[in-house]
């Protein structure tokens, strides 16, 4: 139990690089910041996202017994909307190609 302990107190301590951090599972994306607190979503966790002409709402984290959440965030125009649907699909697609286990990566079926 001590080893285990003092293993899982190293993983702890030690800093992982940004660039690894990230993957299909565990993908961050910034969420306007509100009140002076920054707030990131898990692109791994959406469920489906809203393009409206003035906001996008992105759904995530939702279960059965109706834990979801949304975030919404403002847009100027139907132009700005998508641009920011763009910016989630790239973040997303730069997740997936960082993930090895990824079949997309390895020439396989996703």
């Amino acid at each position: 139990m001590r080893r285990f302990l003092l293993v899982a107190a190293c993983l702890l301590a030690s800093p992982v690089p940004a660039d690894e951090a990230a993957s299909a599972g565990f993908c961050l994306f910034p969420l306007p910041s509100d009140s002076g607190v920054q707030r990131w979503i898990n692109l791994g966790i959406v469920q489906y996202v809203d393009v409206r002409p003035d906001e996008v709402r992105i759904y995530f984290g939702g279960g059965n017994l109706g834990s979801g959440h949304e975030a919404r965030i403002p847009a100027k125009g139907r132009e700005e909307a998508d641009a920011l649907l763009a910016r989630l699909r790239r973040a997303a697609a730069a997740c997936a190609k960082s993930n090895p286990a990824n079949p997309a990566n390895s020439g396989g079926t996703p």
